[in-house]
């Protein structure tokens, strides 16, 4: 799928305080283009429009292109509550060994200053991010087999192992729940990550025909994410194992959107020594209920190759528009 990365705004990002040298030469150049077009346009007396605003592709709201880092987030019971998960664009729920959880965040539109627990990568997450384009992904460490497929694509893949200046471990939870990454860090030594461009999502006004829906339950067998609808906060308040997933900020975790995708999960090539470890299958088609504004929406998503973004369609054959905010996408076998 061809991307078109768009404009790169004026405004730097607030980078939990900061703002990189890179993004900052870019604002710079854009703001010396849009003050040159403003001044030509002016001499010539039909200065009647305005630079049109930036959004995200990934949730519709204001944000300039900016680079993408993909971070694994513990989700066992040690690790919460997370840390600077709100912050992220859009969260992945995966299923691993053992019927566990895990996270993975997607930044672009917001960088804090640390995000975590951070734990492994995952075999199929070196097919699953390259929707992306070339990100950074930051992770604790993987099998030799799996960091060799991830030194094998696009990705910019930064550990505890390979970048270890870029990880520290908290004081106030055991090992392995105390990993924290400095996002600046990994995108500073990932100076070539892919600005964020279209995958493949659209927002807007929500569709005809949704089912009035709560909450909905994803169960892996020994972990279970659920996600309930508040009418006071517009929007859908998650849980982990029956539990209110928290923010160490001690906000509520969720979404604006969340996607309920049906994907096959067939034994991954790298295994843990004592339960199965699945391949999440990304490339495919298959079922999917989008839930936004309290309702639910039965979808057809659709991603045809490793390049490709995903497309959700509903059946009069419209892109399904999500709720511009944070998206959760949680994978569910089918």
């Amino acid at each position: 799928m061809s991307r078109t990365t768009p404009p790169t705004s004026a405004e730097p990002r607030r980078t939990g305080g900061r703002v990189s040298r890179r993004r900052l030469v870019l604002a710079l150049a854009a703001t010396g283009a849009l003050l040159a077009g403003t001044a030509a346009t002016s001499y010539a007396g039909e200065d009647t429009t305005t630079p049109a605003e930036q959004t995200s592709p990934f949730t519709g709201l204001p944000a300039e292109p900016a680079p993408v880092l993909a971070v694994k987030i513990d989700n066992a019971s040690g690790a919460r509550p997370h840390t600077n998960v709100e912050d992220a664009d859009m969260v992945y729920v995966e299923k691993v060994e053992g019927g566990m959880s895990r996270l993975i965040g997607i930044y672009s539109s917001q960088l804090p200053d640390t995000i975590g627990p951070v734990r492994s990568a995952r075999e199929y997450n070196a097919e699953q991010l390259q929707t992306f384009d070339r990100p950074a992904l930051a992770y604790s460490g993987a099998q030799k087999g799996v960091d060799e497929i991830l030194d094998k694509s696009p990705i910019f893949n930064l550990s505890n192992d390979n970048f270890p200046s870029a990880f520290r471990r908290a004081d106030d939870r055991p090992a392995p729940h105390n990993l924290y990454v400095d996002p600046q860090a990994i995108l500073d030594e990932a100076g070539e990550a892919s600005l964020s461009a279209d995958i493949g999502l659209r927002f807007g006004d929500k569709p005809e025909g949704g089912a009035p829906t709560e909450e909905r339950t994803v169960n892996y067998g020994t972990a279970e994410i659920g996600v309930k609808w508040s009418a006071e906060e517009e929007r859908w308040l998650a849980s982990f194992d029956g539990e209110p997933a928290m923010s160490t900020d001690g906000e509520q975790l969720g979404g604006k959107t969340v996607v309920v995708q049906k994907v096959d999960m067939p034994p991954s090539d790298f295994q843990d020594p004592t339960n199965t470890t699945p391949f999440i299958e990304t490339v495919g088609e298959g079922e999917a209920t989008v839930l936004r504004d309290g309702e639910a929406f039965e979808t057809t998503w659709k991603r045809d190759n490793e390049k490709d973004g995903t497309t959700y369609t509903l059946p009069n054959g419209e892109p399904m528009p999500f709720d511009p905010g944070q998206t959760w996408v949680v994978y569910e076998e089918r």
